[in-house]
């Protein structure tokens, strides 16, 4: 597949800045900065940019607890979300939302989720609401492998491809769903063989090589646009951290962790887009450190934001 070499360029900051942002959120979170929990992305970056680099503006996507990657790759402010984190009122919900729930209706980034799988029957209604109004809009569902074992999974997906929905599943497969390692809770090779049971494509790719899973979902995009239904798109990928900031991982053996660190998406689409001759060492340099200042101005931005009015506590509640 020919891509423009713009869009390889944004692939790469993209990438670039979902690690800084995260890796920055990780370190704030262990200073007691930030409030809650916090689930971090770092690792995944290839999954979230290469599917939502064939959205266009006004396109769905719906999201996890894992959800930081997913709102920078559909075009979320840093800043913005920074300060959501941080529980500020400049924050993208004021505050109230947080990492797990935070959300941007005008991005059609209907939201990150805390419950497992809840935003596969939502990305079927907004993907019913695409078809009923015939915009030519898809949606993306992000979920996890650990969401594919829930009642939700195979609701929602049976209902989408019962209507013929214009909607993508991606499943984000990292291999353990907090502790319990896919293969004790799945007795098949590769979830996206699941489709078949639906009377639907299903595809597995390599989560940490941003091509392969642009491309996988570039088809399935243009399936759902031309009306042809949903498609499973699995991409297998691993978390640098653990569940959650702060996990030791007592589950996984350092073995392990090593082999996936060395898979690392990142530094891979680097060396390749250098090989290319679309980057040079330098350029990729400068688009890392921009990345840098980038974060470096939202923490700032989310430090100097005031807290929420207690009198509004109840506000936004409903929509």
């Amino acid at each position: 597949m020919e891509i423009a070499r713009e869009k390889l360029i944004d692939m790469y900051k993209t990438m670039v800045r979902i690690r800084v942002f995260e890796e920055r959120v990780f370190k704030e979170f262990t200073a007691g900065h930030i409030p809650g929990f916090v689930h971090l992305y770092s690792g995944e970056e290839a999954v979230a940019t290469g599917a939502c680099a064939n959205l266009r503006p006004d396109d769905y996507i719906t999201s996890t607890h894992r959800g930081h990657g997913h709102l920078i790759a559909k075009g979320g402010r840093t800043d913005r979300m920074m300060a959501e984190l941080f529980g500020k009122k400049t924050g993208y919900n004021k505050g109230k939302g947080g990492s797990m729930h935070i959300a941007d209706v005008d991005l059609g980034m209907l939201g990150a989720n805390g419950i497992a799988g809840a935003g596969i029957p939502i990305a079927a209604g907004a993907a019913l609401s695409a078809k009923m109004r015939r915009t030519g809009q898809v949606a993306i569902c992000f979920f996890g492998d650990g969401a594919t074992n829930t009642s939700r999974f195979h609701e929602g997906i049976n209902l989408a491809a019962c209507l013929n929905l214009p909607v993508v599943y991606v499943i984000e497969n990292n291999l353990y769903a907090i502790s319990v390692r896919i293969s004790a809770a799945c007795k098949i090779l590769n979830i996206a063989d699941r489709a078949s049971a639906y009377g639907i494509p299903g595809k597995t790719v390599d989560g940490n090589d941003v091509l392969a899973v642009y491309e996988a979902v570039s088809e399935a995009v243009t399936r759902a646009r031309k009306d042809e239904g949903p498609t499973i798109v699995e991409c297998k990928t691993y978390r640098r951290h653990g569940h959650w900031a702060g996990d030791a991982q007592h589950y996984v053996s350092k073995e392990e962790i090593k082999e996936w660190l060395q898979k690392d998406p990142i530094p891979r689409f680097r060396k390749k887009l250098v090989e290319m001759g679309v980057l040079t060492e330098e350029d990729a340099d400068r688009i890392d450190q921009e990345a840098n200042e980038e974060i470096e101005k939202a923490v700032k931005f989310a430090e100097q934001s005031p807290l929420p009015d207690p009198e509004e506590v109840l506000t936004d509640v409903y929509a």
